[in-house]
């Protein structure tokens, strides 16, 4: 199995190939990233299309599609694969994903009309088309919707893999309904947060072990809404936790048996919304048995990774090694001190894990 962490910019798009227990040949895709992801508007193809190509050369397909959520830089480099290839839909078997009607329908609301991811003319991401493209409505028209929504506690196994969905509950997916009453003006990232590089992790590990420290979980409703998942293959597990609350991963893991005194032992985790400090809180370091974290960002928006992740995860285990998939983050991140203080924390650059 090859776990491919594509550069997506500030975002997601994790492409997962391996045999199934009859030797044919699997892929899913997890995430789209930025609409670059696929194609830029200097014309380049992305990582994404080349690997789709890869795909359609090889005579393979798309067996399972997840978007987790509908944040821009998950949905984009999708939505871009929609427009410009026609034969998108044929190289799908099956899609996840939590749209407005289906969560209308299993709450047994009415369907919020502005969920349905309508992309006004002029969007960012249809550059010179007239009118948007609803994912949801594209999905329809090729019958690749799936009844019911993803949520906590489903289960699926096929191709010798299993997926444990840990979030999101039943309280997020209202929540996440509910937003899009709201004229948020959120649609796409547009603030950009300065970097808390300079900082070193001793002191940021010694602030927060202060009794006056208080962790603040990110309040996104989409993100709130992510799929996050624990994947099980040929018994060795890994962690993909999208933009996820940490807070409500951990009651998941509780409930599956996972404690701090019998954490869950996995290959890898892919740290939840790109390190964000709001999305990855000591507890859930200690739920989770690992030497390898993965993060995903180029470190455009919003600051990410946070150094607070960093430093938390460097808590936990001092010996850890942090895989970046984008160079700039890996080069830049850490402080002589942290070398200093810390010389058998390992950064690495990478691209793919293999899991045999």
């Amino acid at each position: 199995m090859k776990i491919k962490f594509l550069k997506a910019e500030n975002g997601d798009s994790i492409l997962i190939s391996f045999l199934d227990n009859d030797g044919n040949p699997r892929n899913i895709l997890i995430d789209g990233g930025t609409e670059a992801t696929y194609f830029s508007r200097t014309k380049r193809a992305g990582f994404l299309k080349k690997e789709i190509e890869e795909i359609k050369l090889r005579g393979e397909v798309i067996d399972l599609l997840v978007l987790s959520h509908i944040d821009n830089d998950h949905i984009e480099g999708l939505l871009k694969w929609f427009e410009l290839d026609n034969e998108a839909s044929d190289k799908i078997s099956e899609v996840w994903f939590n749209s407005g009607k289906a969560i209308a329908k299993y709450l047994k609301e009415p369907k919020n009309e502005d969920l349905s991811l309508f992309l006004k003319i002029g969007s960012n991401v249809f550059t010179g088309v007239d009118e948007g493209i609803e994912f949801e409505n594209f999905l329809r028209k090729h019958k690749l919707v799936k009844d019911g929504v993803i949520k906590k506690n489903f289960r699926w196994e096929g191709f010798g893999l299993t997926i444990q969905v840990l979030t999101p509950t039943d309280k997020q997916l209202k929540k996440l309904l509910k937003l899009y009453h709201k004229e948020t003006g959120d649609l796409a990232y547009t603030s950009r947060k300065e970097k808390d590089w300079g900082k070193n992790i001793s002191d940021l590990i010694f602030e927060e072990s202060q009794p006056s420290f208080k962790f603040k979980q990110d309040d996104s409703e989409k993100n709130g809404s992510s799929i996050s998942s624990l994947i099980t293959f040929k018994g060795k597990k890994f962690l993909l936790l999208a933009d996820s609350h940490p807070k409500t991963v951990i009651k998941s893991l509780e409930e599956l048996g996972y404690s701090k005194t019998n954490p869950v032992e996995v290959e890898f985790m892919q740290v939840s919304h790109h390190g964000s400090k709001a999305n990855n809180n000591k507890e859930i370091f200690d739920l989770i048995e690992t030497n390898n974290y993965i993060v995903s960002t180029n470190s455009s928006a919003h600051g990410h990774p946070h150094k607070s992740t960093i430093a938390r995860i460097v808590a936990k285990n001092p010996s850890a090694t942090i895989h970046f998939n984008y160079e700039f983050v890996h080069d830049n991140i850490l402080t002589v001190k942290d070398k200093t203080d810390y010389p058998e924390l390992k950064l690495k650059s990478i691209s793919e894990v293999d899991i045999n």
